[in-house]
């Protein structure tokens, strides 16, 4: 139902911090009519070429700066995830992905205060890293 807003089309790429590969990132939309904090974020997956990527490897942020864990995210009340705004996701993986094309399906539920079930979207990409 929310597969549309998941996983923004062309935001897939390897992260350069200081001159080094850390890993690989993209941007979500959210699954969701208005925004959340960011403790109401479910779970987010990601699986790299058929494999299901380890959840205490990737990160989140609403700004880039300030980056959590999933499990940090639990607790956080005071970033909020707003409706229209990209949810940017992290994996650390040292060197990221390898030049070529690669499948990643990204997974991204939400949970809301009056709908009891966490609001899910999937969305699968071919991309291409140079």
């Amino acid at each position: 139902m929310f597969d549309n807003n998941v996983f923004k089309e062309n935001t897939c790429k390897n992260m350069i911090e200081n001159g080094k590969v850390t890993g690989y990132g993209m941007e979500t939309n959210i699954t969701y009519y208005r925004g959340i904090p960011l403790s109401m974020v479910e779970y987010i997956r990601v699986c790299t070429d058929g494999q299901e990527v380890p959840s205490e490897l990737i990160r989140i942020s609403v700004d880039q700066t300030d980056w959590f864990t999933l499990k940090e995210a639990e607790t956080v009340t005071s970033y909020k995830w707003e409706y229209g705004e990209p949810l940017y996701i992290r994996v650390d993986q040292e060197g990221g992905l390898a030049a070529g094309t690669h499948k990643i399906t990204l997974t991204v539920a939400t949970r809301t205060a009056y709908i009891p079930v966490p609001l899910e979207g999937i969305r699968e990409r071919e991309v291409t890293i140079a």
